[in-house]
């Protein structure tokens, strides 16, 4: 087999990579590079590959950086199958055509503002194309072994969101593991990751490769950050990734409610993804740790808010309440319009439930700004601001490493991607040092023959 790096190689995005073996070709993932400049002008390059000249494609999971070139791969000849589990599939379902419309938006407004150096400026692709690649899904349970050409495919639980997946590939008696996205073993929802077998050869994922998640239940840190802002009568507003970082918070606020941790409140779920993705978790029970029973109660607790007219509305409410809304670092979508109305009220709380990049709304405010621009116009923030870093979804260091060591005899090698050069270096002189495997760091476009 000859393997090759498309993309996740010295950067934390956009996984890709190319596997061949007797003529069969199939690629590992199809993610969008997302972040700087730099990055994001990769997806508008040549893929390295013709679509044509793939016969499949293997996805981890349905996360952007995982999946969001398939619809780019479908329209550009790609006439394969896209393997994955069910859940991942609905889940594509929701974002791929959401993707398409956020690049037709961008690049409307591009031309509106006329910042653009293209004339006009253009989507990488639109939404008729998300929709579009959806017609190329081939759902396979887990655990359940198909053959794609010379190769055979075997998919298991990663853990870390609905229906991720760890994907082993074998050829004329080698074997590859491709790890995807890791979850955690104490993750409240999802299940720990399947350990590995006896893989020849393992590719890991990086991006917690240099940290440790600190040690706090994830309750009792709600608990204590939530309640003086509803005790004052205020309203707390959780910006949330729609897929997982949501349906976990309403997950903790159904327990902290059901055990009298916290006065019950109204909740309210205000972002049509994360109302679509939180179904999906009573469509696909077996793959996450609640049972229908616990999946209805979380279901119960929260309003979904869909219209318009009814986000408004929730503009007007009196407190005590909490809201969450999407995006997760406040770059966009209706958690904005929360933020303008919320901001400047000294009873409420903006609770950060996840790390907050450099250049967003919800780094600035970490940084400690008192005021924030939102759709043209300053909006002062007089609430209580605070970072709630212990919902990620990803193995720390030590899950990592714990996952890779439970490997029934140590592999041939081991390929570090999908984290930023630091972290994934770290991580590597941790797989030497402690595992006495060995492991290197490949660059974009490097090229492995797997003997």
């Amino acid at each position: 087999m000859k393997l090759t790096f498309l993309g996740a190689a010295g950067t934390v995005t956009g996984s890709k990579y190319l596997l061949e073996a007797d003529g069969t070709r199939v690629l590992v993932d199809c993610g969008l590079f997302q972040g700087v400049k730099n990055l994001r002008e990769r997806n508008w390059k040549p893929l390295g590959v013709d679509p044509k000249d793939l016969d499949a494609v293997l996805l981890t999971h349905a996360h952007i950086d995982h999946s969001g070139y398939l619809p780019v791969l479908v329209r550009d000849g790609f006439a394969g199958k896209i393997h994955c589990t069910p859940p991942t599939r609905d889940l594509c379902a929701i974002l791929l055509p959401d993707s398409g419309h956020i690049q037709e938006e961008d690049a409307r407004y591009a031309n509106k503002k006329g910042f653009s150096k293209h004339r006009p400026a253009k989507p990488l692709y639109t939404s008729v194309d998300g929709e579009r690649a959806l017609s190329a899904f081939a759902p396979v349970e887990l655990e359940r072994s198909f053959a794609v050409g010379a190769l055979q495919v075997t998919l298991r639980s990663a853990g870390h969101i609905l229906g991720a997946a760890s994907i082993q590939v074998e050829h004329r008696g080698t074997s590859i593991l491709f790890s995807g996205d890791l979850g955690r073993d104490d993750d409240l929802l999802m299940p720990p990751p399947t350990r590995p077998q006896s893989p020849d050869w393992v590719v890991i994922e990086s991006t917690y490769g240099n940290r440790q998640h600190p040690q706090v239940d994830p309750l009792s840190a709600l608990e204590q950050a939530v309640r003086p802002c509803l005790e004052r009568g205020g309203i707390a507003l959780l910006p949330a990734f729609a897929v997982g970082r949501a349906q976990l918070l309403l997950y903790c606020f159904e327990r902290l409610f059901a055990h009298e941790r916290l006065p019950r409140v109204p909740v309210f779920l205000n972002s049509p993804m994360a109302t679509s993705a939180t179904a999906l978790y009573q469509q696909h029970v077996a793959y996450h740790r609640l049972d229908p029973r616990q999946c209805a109660d979380v279901c119960d607790l929260a309003t979904f808010v869909r219209s318009v007219e009814d986000s408004k509305a929730l503009n007007r409410r009196a407190g005590p309440m909490v809201v969450i809304s999407a995006s997760g670092m406040l770059t966009g979508g209706r958690v904005l319009h929360h933020l303008a109305a919320y901001g400047p009220g000294r009873k409420n709380a903006i609770l950060l439930p996840g790390y907050q990049p450099p250049g967003t709304r919800g780094h600035s405010l970490l940084e400690g700004a008192r005021s924030l621009k939102v759709h043209g116009a300053r909006v002062a923030i007089n609430a209580e601001v605070a970072q709630l870093d212990v919902f990620s979804a990803h193995a720390d260091q030590g899950g990592l490493l714990g996952w890779l060591g439970a490997c029934e005899r140590p592999p041939r090698g081991v390929f570090v991607t999908h984290g930023e050069p630091a972290s994934a270096d770290a991580l590597r002189l941790e797989i030497k040092d402690q595992l006495a495997y060995r492991a290197r760091v490949p660059e974009l476009g490097d090229q492995v023959e797997l003997d």
